[in-house]
């Protein structure tokens, strides 16, 4: 898994010109280590940020970085998930189910136009986010004990092949 791929790095130093940058901006090492829990947490936060229709997602995920310690790029590219091909999907999707947690008829008079949407915003805004936090709260999670479980496993199974040899 990804954990072997990164082995070989332990111990030893970034590239020269990464050391620099990250001495030059005062970037702590732990934004990029690779280990469960920094990529578990990062899947967590990125996952989290991504399903949120909002602008700046990028700038959110470097938000929160003060205050929880996560791999940074793996964040960054969970943020990518939602790009402007999977966005109208994703968010539709959203909409759909906020629409019936919430016990609401969804809007069968779709358009994709700014004027639709700037109509329509007070009746799409409220099952748009409640969908949008049922997921959030759904994905994310899943996301995060999933990459742990995997890694453990990952680690046993490891374990047990230099055992049974």
């Amino acid at each position: 898994m990804i954990r072997k791929v990164f082995r070989s790095r332990r111990g030893k130093p970034f590239h020269p010109k990464i050391d620099a940058f990250l001495q030059k901006h005062r970037v702590p090492k732990e934004y990029l280590s690779v280990n469960r829990k920094m990529v578990s947490r990062a899947l967590l936060i990125g996952l989290f940020i991504a399903v949120i229709p909002m602008p700046f997602q990028m700038l959110a995920v470097m938000a929160v970085t003060p205050f929880v310690r996560f791999n940074v790029p793996i964040a960054l590219a969970m943020c990518w998930l939602s790009n402007p091909f999977t966005m109208p999907p994703m968010y539709y999707l959203e909409y759909l189910t906020g629409c019936k947690l919430l016990g609401i008829e969804p809007l069968h008079d779709l358009q994709i136009s700014v004027e639709w949407f700037q109509n329509r915003l007070g009746d799409i805004f409220l099952p748009l986010y409640a969908g949008t936090f049922f997921y959030a709260f759904t994905i994310a999670p899943a996301a995060y004990f999933l990459s742990n479980w995997l890694w453990v496993r990952s680690v046993r199974k490891e374990r047990n092949a230099k055992k049974a040899e």
